[in-house]
């Protein structure tokens, strides 16, 4: 079984989008990130990141509408896709793997 290669930031995005659902845009994923893991990041990091997931078919993205709040710029809304939601389920069946390989005297600390 090929091994879904993805990053610190990428796996935290793809969290962080997952658990958003539709409709997910950059700076509510940057905050959410940064509530969830301590660390503050750069929204242009956060961009880069959702654009090469999409590139890898993991998140597809749409446009929304114009808004006035926004000065008339419409937001990119980023969505799960199902090779997405796979490469997740992967990682997540990995890590666990990994972790009930650790034995019972360290994982009690």
């Amino acid at each position: 079984m090929k091994v879904t290669e993805l990053g610190a930031l990428e796996e935290l995005v793809l969290l962080t989008a997952a658990s958003i659902g539709e409709k997910a845009y950059a700076v509510q994923i940057k905050e959410e990130v940064e509530r969830q893991s301590g660390q503050s990041f750069n929204i242009s990091s956060i961009h880069t990141t959702l654009f090469r997931l999409e590139e890898k078919k993991f998140l597809r993205s749409e446009m929304g509408g114009a808004t006035a709040e926004r000065g008339g710029r419409r937001k990119r809304y980023f969505s799960l896709t199902a090779e997405g939601i796979a490469a997740l389920a992967q990682v997540r069946e990995l890590r666990n793997r990994l972790w009930n390989l650790i034995p019972d005297t360290l994982t009690k600390q």
